[in-house]
């Protein structure tokens, strides 16, 4: 890595060179002052707030793109006494996060205009979370990665209390703020720890110290445990993920799409950088702990799934199996694993933002969400196209052969048999077909049941776009899915 320490810089040459590196953190300063800036703009421009932060959310979006997309395949850069790191991993992290998070304001403009319930807090909320986001995706130091976890986090319990006059919406944020301190207690424990042992918060130094040191003490792996606890939590993994289904249940459908797809990517760095990068010389003990949490996550979120009737539970449950395919790729501790795992968080992504998309750009004749999985019977003869994208996307989840799902399980369960974990993935297998169950039940409502109710859609054209252009990433990634495999190993070379 192309390292920069800026004590030693007392030259004009230096301090310009310090200057030009310095531009790599332009896109967190860019959206810290975008953000704030619409802040104030949304208090002073009156009953046009909501429409005038929206636009600007969404333009903040697009300059943190094109001001990302420069760096791409250009030499990684250290900053800030390590602190700050600007890597292909970050860049594409950061690229993913806003993309997804400008998608998610897409889908929710039209749900949220319908039940009078569009204000500014919602944007603006979502680009403070996707700051903690991208600070944590050039985390590589603990500080950094407190930092911006517990902005997102922070965040997110906001907005799941977005509806002021719900009570489950009230109900669900209590339970998600609870359990998130205490998962971040955890957290910060395990690093105070480890702090305490290694005597550097650095994870390149705590990595230098754990190659050097000859005997682990019990110290180290106590240390990990918490810290491998807190990055379960993100997650959402079995056993701690006693707040996923109560969130995204009691959540706003716009808040439950928010919580269910951009957060992952923050999720999954962090492990990455946690583990990989500053741990791996405890990669046989973190392996055991991941195993455990994976074999969980995928048994309890397949089999509890198929008895939920709740739309929202349902997917809360598919989601903490999804969560088990991602663990199942860090077990194997090598590159190839990690970018299985990044692939299917990619994807898994992909198909949650267009199954909750095609929830939001539905509604009842009494404009509430649609709850039920009895809701979507007859879907397929009253929206023939929106029922075709959800039945891609359920597809895809089952991981059905024609649509990239297929590609994201296949990956992950390679990367098990090259590293000889042939009982997991066939019990990967297993859990695969009996989640297969409940995703083709949402199939069979929407195409052979008799329609129960008439369901309105959104009159979006904009949303409407995305979610078919989503439809067809679905697709077409399974045709051409080597460009993105390849960009993941290559983030790990």
């Amino acid at each position: 890595m192309d390292s920069l320490d800026i004590n030693s810089i007392d030259s004009l040459p230096g301090l310009l060179t310090m200057l030009a590196k310095s531009l790599v953190v332009m896109p967190e300063i860019a959206l810290l002052i975008a953000a704030s800036t619409i802040l104030m703009v949304s208090l002073f421009s009156g009953r046009k707030s909501d429409l005038f932060t929206y636009i600007l959310s969404l333009a903040t979006l697009l300059g943190m793109v094109l001001l990302i997309l420069p760096s791409i395949n250009k030499p990684d850069v250290v900053l800030f006494g390590e602190m700050y790191v600007n890597d292909e991993l970050a860049k594409l992290i950061k690229l993913l996060v806003c993309v997804t998070v400008a998608v998610i304001f897409i889908y929710a403009r039209p749900y949220l205009l319908n039940r009078s319930n569009s204000r500014p807090e919602f944007y603006i909320l979502g680009l403070f979370a996707t700051l903690g986001m991208l600070v944590m995706a050039s985390a590589q130091n603990f500080i950094t990665i407190y930092l911006g976890l517990e902005l997102l986090s922070l965040c997110l319990y906001a907005l799941v209390a977005y509806l002021r006059d719900s009570n489950d919406a009230a109900e669900a944020a209590i339970k998600y703020f609870v359990l998130g301190a205490i998962a971040s207690g955890m957290l910060l424990y395990g690093m105070s720890i480890m702090y305490g042992i290694t005597g550097t918060l650095s994870l390149s130094e705590i990595s230098i110290y754990l190659v050097n040191v000859n005997d682990l003490n019990i110290g180290l792996i106590f240390a990990l445990t918490f810290i491998v606890v807190g990055v379960a939590f993100k997650f959402g993994a079995v056993p701690f993920h006693m707040w996923v289904p109560d969130v995204y249940q009691g959540a706003p459908t716009a808040v439950t799409l928010f919580i269910a797809t951009a957060p992952k990517f923050a999720a999954f760095v962090m492990a990455i950088r946690l583990l990989s990068y500053g741990m791996q010389e405890l990669v046989a003990d973190w392996q055991q702990m991941l195993m455990i949490l994976a074999v969980l996550s995928l048994i309890l979120g397949n089999i509890i799934a198929i008895a939920q009737s709740h739309i929202k539970r349902m997917l809360a449950y598919s989601t903490i199996s999804h969560i088990g395919f991602v663990l199942l790729g860090f077990l194997s501790g090598e590159n190839f694993g990690y970018a299985s795992a990044l692939f299917y968080t990619v994807i898994y992504v992909l198909m949650a933002a267009g199954a909750f998309g095609v929830l939001l750009l539905l509604n009842k004749d009494d404009d509430t969400d649609v709850d039920n999985l009895s809701e979507l019977k007859g879907l397929g003869q009253s929206h023939p196209r929106l029922a075709f994208i959800m039945l891609l996307i359920m597809f895809s989840m089952a991981g059905m052969p024609l649509t990239v799902g297929f590609y994201a399980k296949l990956y992950v369960l390679q990367s098990l048999v090259y590293n000889d974990f042939i009982w997991l993935a066939i019990l990967a297998v297993i859990m695969s077909i009996i989640g297969a169950f409940y995703y083709l039940r949402v199939i069979k409502l929407m195409y052979f049941d008799d329609l129960l109710q008439n369901l309105g859609t959104q009159n979006s054209l904009l949303a409407n776009t995305v979610i078919s252009v989503n439809g067809l990433l679905i697709v077409g990634l399974f045709i051409y899915p080597n460009y993105l495999l390849n960009y993941c190993v290559n983030v790990f070379q």
